[in-house]
């Protein structure tokens, strides 16, 4: 279900400290230690709603079998299975590994109207969800590899 992040409160300096559309099953991420944990760009991609360039993210070309989880708290998003290749320069998946992984909120900056995906466990930004996928969801989730880390099988 998609949510409507402008209901948030404006007052709060920090964007992701109090946001109720963040993510429900854990509190605001420490910022500070997760500054010293991710690197710049996941930063900047998971806590400032960032966006990787296109077709260079570790992931965006990526084969290999396994579960992307996010790189912020650990939790299982997508399975290698759904990935698909999109042409978009981005990891792209036609589902989540299960229904409750990936939280739906409406998008309305840089002047468009987007759904955004971010991680359901701590409000992690992933990415974006557009409807022009293959089937049978039809849907691409199209996701900054600096949010993710892929666990092998």
């Amino acid at each position: 279900m998609t949510t409507d992040p402008t209901t948030s409160d404006p007052t709060t300096s920090d964007p992701t400290a109090s946001d109720p559309t963040r993510g429900s099953t854990e509190p605001a991420p420490d910022l500070t230690a997760l500054k010293e944990r991710l690197d710049t760009l996941q930063f900047h991609v998971t806590q400032e709603a960032g966006t990787e360039q296109a077709f260079t993210g570790v992931y965006w070309d990526c084969h290999d079998d396994g579960t992307y989880h996010c790189v912020v708290c650990d939790a299982p998003l997508f399975r290698s299975d759904t990935k698909y290749e999109s042409g978009s320069g981005w990891p792209s998946f036609w589902e989540p590994v299960s229904p409750g992984a990936v939280q739906e909120v409406q998008d309305r900056t840089h002047g468009m109207v987007r759904v955004e995906a971010r991680c359901q466990r701590c409000g992690a930004h992933l990415g974006h969800v557009f409807t022009d996928g293959p089937r049978p969801t039809g849907l691409r989730y199209c996701m900054n590899s600096a949010s993710l880390n892929l666990e092998r099988d």
